[in-house]
């Protein structure tokens, strides 16, 4: 877990003085599309839809711009998405995962290969490195729905594996099958979340030096800059003063 939270607050850090708006939202509007797509359009009965209306108005993505999103997915116009998961190692021989949503296959093995290539790292064969982590479902609330205890036994109530809270926010995992579930009960007692998703968490990390984490932060950044890229995830853990150092950069 160590890894992966690492990983999280050095993206959440860096997502906030980086992350251009307009590449955001379109990310999250393929996302609302394709769910939309592949079951109903109405939110209430489709889970996947819903979980993707939520994480884009936690985002403050426009009323309009979701509505639009969801009719393209009834009109003959819209794209067909596939849904494809690439693997590879990173520098210094971290395992990461690549989520995407892309209209061309093609065009995106190339570019993610390329990304991998150019950061000294080299993408696999699907499962290559997904047997390294665990499909989780990861719930995310801000820091002021409560202190580390109010949301720990919340979560507790609700189901959920494991709770992880700092000055960002807390983050909450639980089976991923258990997703829908332990949302609806955390809604009930703390509101409506920041984030629901399901993410690739790493069982294990592999530790790096302060220039491995750089070269691993920019082939990410590379990666997730990608317009077919949807998410990104590494195993790589750094001892806290890297942390300090890469958080404060």
């Amino acid at each position: 877990m160590a890894g992966h939270s690492q990983f999280k607050n050095i993206m959440h850090r860096k997502g906030r003085q980086d992350a251009v708006r307009s590449k955001m939202f379109s990310k999250l509007a393929r996302e609302i599309t394709v769910a939309a797509k592949m079951g109903l359009p109405d939110p209430a009965m489709n889970p996947r839809l819903r979980l993707a209306i939520q994480n884009a108005k936690a985002q403050s993505m426009p009323k309009d711009n979701i509505e639009r999103a969801i009719k393209k997915a009834s009109g003959g116009d819209a794209e067909n998405y596939d849904e494809v998961r690439y693997e590879g190692y990173g520098p210094g021989g971290v395992a990461i995962i690549v989520e995407a949503l892309t209209d061309n296959r093609n065009r995106s093995a190339s570019n993610i290969r390329a990304a991998f290539t150019k950061a000294g790292g080299s993408l696999g064969e699907t499962g290559s490195v997904s047997f390294m982590f665990d499909r989780v479902g990861e719930i995310i609330y801000p820091a002021d729905k409560g202190d580390a205890d109010t949301v720990m036994e919340a979560a507790i109530e609700a189901g959920a594996e494991d709770v992880q809270s700092d000055e960002n926010g807390h983050v909450i995992t639980c089976a991923f099958e258990d997703i829908g579930d332990v949302t609806t009960a955390l809604e009930a007692a703390l509101g409506e979340a920041e984030s629901v998703k399901a993410i690739w968490r790493p069982q294990t990390g592999t530790p790096v030096d302060e220039e491995r984490a750089q070269s691993i932060l920019k082939l990410v950044a590379t990666l997730e800059d990608d317009d077919d890229v949807q998410n990104v995830y590494a195993n790589f853990e750094v001892d806290d003063e890297t942390l300090a150092k890469l958080s404060a950069a």
